[in-house]
């Protein structure tokens, strides 16, 4: 850290989608995940994509001419009620792949409507004395 500047928090992470792909990502971002659906700056509106917000997550959807969606790249979104995420998404289609790997979250990974990987995690709840 420095006496500069100081971080403040994540403003928001943009994903790239293929030309023509905005529906498809309304249909998950906002009807799966039940995020809001930003409006874009009528400037930006124009270069094609669509912005989303749920909670405190922002997420960018850029079209790219050569898109691939990316498999290793993602964000990791901290959510409350993982299982209830895991089944509204197999629910409609998205399967969730867990993986133990991260000591002290649970946590699984999914794709969304163009094939971009995600991260779902939820800290693991800390053991009761008895």
């Amino acid at each position: 850290m420095t006496d500069e500047f100081s971080f403040v928090r994540l403003d928001h992470v943009q994903l790239d989608i293929p030309a023509g792909a905005e529906d498809a990502c309304r249909a998950f971002w906002n009807g799966v995940l039940g995020m809001d659906e930003l409006p874009k700056p009528p400037v930006l509106a124009a270069r094609g994509g669509c912005w989303f917000r749920g909670g405190g997550v922002e997420v960018h959807l850029g079209v790219t001419p050569d898109f691939r969606p990316a498999r290793k790249g993602h964000p990791g979104i901290l959510v409350r009620s993982l299982d209830a995420l895991a089944e509204r998404l197999a629910a409609h289609g998205h399967e969730a792949v867990w993986d133990d790997n991260l000591p002290g979250h649970r946590r699984f990974y999914a794709d969304d409507a163009v094939g971009n990987r995600l991260e779902f995690l939820e800290p693991e709840a800390a053991p009761t004395e008895t």
